[in-house]
């Protein structure tokens, strides 16, 4: 990653925030987005003092402006753009028939559009690098998971968009990676959107079990070193692609069981 420029978005905790310092560490002059003043201000002030060349930048990736600002403001900075790692963000929990729809606009705006809009302003300078393009996506765009209908959908939407764009570039000589964590350790259960849209709070999940961050972007930065296609991390998550493939019907329970067992899940045997 020596000498390259890494745009990521939603960089300023969890996934995002790791991914600045592995590529960061990795010798990549890193740009990051946020919503909140407070969290890039404290995220370059710990990319500053490991001495990570950075750029900070007040961005919602759910409005295509702010996006094509972002990518503009990144290639004015540092003269390119080589890597764009759509990480931001947002989940949800609620069975769809108590769900308000504007929480399913709200996660497709910034998980599917923000993808869409942020490679869409990206890509010319991907292509001049011949470059990559990540989606941070999860098992949930393999295989639908209960009470999250609009996490799912997005994450669907967005394996549908990357695909179609690698298969459009097959001869560009640019990389598209679908890396797909699993349930890691993170705030997007916290900050998840209930049926009413208000945040969830509290995780419904044990997080001290699961992987960190940190091992998240480190496991990135190599597939996109090697430039693969697919990265699904967790033998669970690999279990629940191939099962749902060969055995859907079984898959069905089994995710319904495993969703089922979450604390307080709106989910209910009848």
């Amino acid at each position: 990653m020596k000498g390259k420029v890494v745009l990521i978005t939603g960089g300023t905790s969890g996934i995002g925030r790791a991914l600045a310092f592995s590529f960061g560490r990795a010798g990549a002059s890193v740009a990051f987005s946020g919503r909140q003043q407070q969290g890039l201000q404290e995220t370059a002030a710990a990319l500053t003092a490991a001495g990570i060349t950075h750029l900070a930048i007040q961005a919602d990736v759910a409005v295509e402006e702010q996006c094509a600002r972002m990518v503009q403001e990144t290639v004015t900075r540092f003269g390119k753009l080589d890597v764009v790692i759509n990480n931001a963000g947002i989940s949800m929990r609620a069975l769809f028939m108590d769900l308000d729809l504007a929480v399913l606009r709200k996660v497709m705006d910034i998980n599917f559009w923000g993808t869409v809009y942020t490679t869409k302003y990206a890509l010319p300078y991907i292509l001049e690098a011949k470059g990559s393009v990540i989606g941070i996506s999860s098992v949930a765009g393999y295989r639908g998971l209960p009470a999250r209908t609009g996490y799912s959908a997005s994450k669907f939407a967005m394996h549908g968009f990357l695909e179609t764009l690698r298969t459009e570039l097959l001869y560009s000589g640019v990389h598209v990676l679908l890396a797909c964590p699993g349930f890691t350790a993170s705030n997007i259960r916290n900050s998840a959107l209930a049926a009413d849209g208000q945040q969830q709070g509290e995780t419904p999940r044990e997080e001290e079990k699961m992987m960190s961050a940190e091992e998240v972007a480190d496991r990135i930065l190599k597939a996109t070193i090697k430039r693969k296609r697919d990265l699904v991390m967790t033998t669970q998550g690999k279990m629940a692609v191939w099962v749902n493939k060969l055995f859907p019907s079984l898959a069905d329970k089994l995710v319904y069981n495993v969703m089922a067992k979450e604390k307080d899940s709106p989910l209910k045997k009848s």
